[in-house]
């Protein structure tokens, strides 16, 4: 059993959650600060916020990133890490993808390897991308859907496309499966195919079952992402009241493997090295 803190993330509402889904579900600014602020109460130490317009919808705009940052910052200040999504969620190409996080520069973002690998960018334009993340410093996390894209990501890192950084792998689990309901055995052909793999590596879930997953995970020395995002249901498959009992609960869940949850000052050691 590893005794390395673990990096627990709460991903509150991601691209689609709406407040017909869950009340709770922070949509706006202030909305996302109040809720950063009691989950980081919880335990958790990252924050994976989506922003949206007017509308609701899914926002890459980097002036309303701008403005959620700074919001959550004030609640928060430098005791959670920020990370921005880059996702495209039926919205954006790639080439607005990378030149979004060119033009925010953000401290911390997740990227989907598949939504940037791609013709449009080229093995070229994704060298000089991922290059000017490592020299930057920013906190990248890798979305991994399954066991091809980790295949994918070594193949780009033996070919020296991926630069050496301190990169983080999340992997997803479940999420093509029936009813977006995973299970902690969707684990190991990532596991499997990262084998001795440098990178950390976490895990988010889909449905009631995520509790089980992102356990199973801490068990076999990774790190774990909650939240509305992907789940709404307790381990009991209860409605859970807010974003912050997903949290409790993977503490829950960290304390009893014996692992101590990483603060934000850790992870940036971790993964921002000077």
């Amino acid at each position: 059993m590893t005794s390395d803190p673990l990096i627990l993330t709460v991903a509150p509402n991601g691209a689609y959650k709406q407040h017909s889904d869950h009340p709770a579900v922070p949509l706006t600014p202030q909305a996302l600060a109040d809720t950063a602020r009691r989950c980081l109460d919880a335990g958790a130490a990252m924050l994976h916020l989506h922003i949206r317009d007017a509308d609701g919808r899914h926002s890459l705009d980097v002036a309303g990133y701008r403005e959620a940052l700074r919001v959550v910052r004030q609640a928060v200040g430098d005791a959670m890490v920020l990370q921005v999504t880059s996702e495209a969620a039926r919205v954006y190409q790639a080439p607005q993808q990378i030149a979004m996080v060119r033009a925010l520069q953000p401290e911390a973002v997740s990227i989907g390897l598949r939504e940037v690998d791609v013709p449009a960018v080229g093995e070229a334009g994704l060298a000089a991308f991922f290059g000017e993340l490592a020299a930057r410093g920013t906190m990248v996390q890798v979305i991994l859907y399954d066991a091809a894209d980790v295949s994918r990501w070594q193949a780009l890192r033996a070919a020296g496309t991926i630069p050496d950084a301190p990169w983080f792998l999340l992997f997803v689990l479940g999420r093509y499966s029936a009813g977006q309901t995973s299970d902690p055995r969707d684990l190991l052909p990532f596991l499997a195919a990262h084998g001795d793999g440098p990178e950390p590596w976490a895990v988010c879930a889909f449905g009631p079952t995520e509790q089980a997953c992102v356990t199973a995970a801490a068990a076999f020395g990774g790190h774990a992402r909650v939240g509305f995002e992907n789940n709404l249901r307790l381990r009991d498959g209860r409605l859970a009241p807010d974003n912050t009992a997903l949290v409790m609960q993977a503490a829950e869940a960290a304390a009893t493997l014996g692992r101590p949850l990483a603060t934000a000052a850790q992870i940036r050691a971790r993964f921002r090295p000077r």
